[in-house]
Formats: structure tokens, C-alpha cells, sequence
């Protein structure tokens, strides 16, 4: 399908960004999981860290969609 943006996005690439997606989240939600559970605050920063660069990361890729609708 090709649209506005330029974009050429078939099913397959759908589905490939699909699959990304929930592993991006699933990612973000163990990282933050992780931060909630240390102790150490050293830990609980980088745990929250690579959260919140998981989160970002699912938001850019989010936001390239959405341009390409």
C-alpha cells in the first residue's frame, strides 16, 4: 500500500512492525518491572533508564505509522 508519505508498507512489513512493537513493549514493561523491584538505586536508575529509552523507542516507531497513514 502505498500512501501520502511515501510509504510502501505491505502486509508482511505490517505484520514484521507488529511483531517489533510487542517486543518493544514487553521490553519496556520488564525494564520498568526491574526498576519498581531494586533496591539499589544505582540499578533502579538504569532499569528505569532502558524503560523509558523502550518507551521512546515504541513512540518513534508509532509515530512513523502514523505519518504513513
Amino acid at each position: 500500500m502505498t500512501n501520502g508519505c511515501g510509504c510502501c508498507l505491505t502486509s508482511k512489513d505490517l505484520n514484521v512492525i507488529e511483531d517489533q512493537l510487542t517486543h518493544i513493549a514487553m521490553s519496556c514493561r520488564v525494564a520498568a518491572n526491574y526498576a519498581n523491584q531494586f533496591q539499589n538505586p544505582q540499578l533502579k536508575n538504569m532499569a528505569a533508564t532502558v524503560a523509558q529509552h523502550h518507551r521512546q523507542q515504541y513512540e518513534q516507531l508509532c509515530s512513523i505509522l502514523n505519518g504513513c497513514q
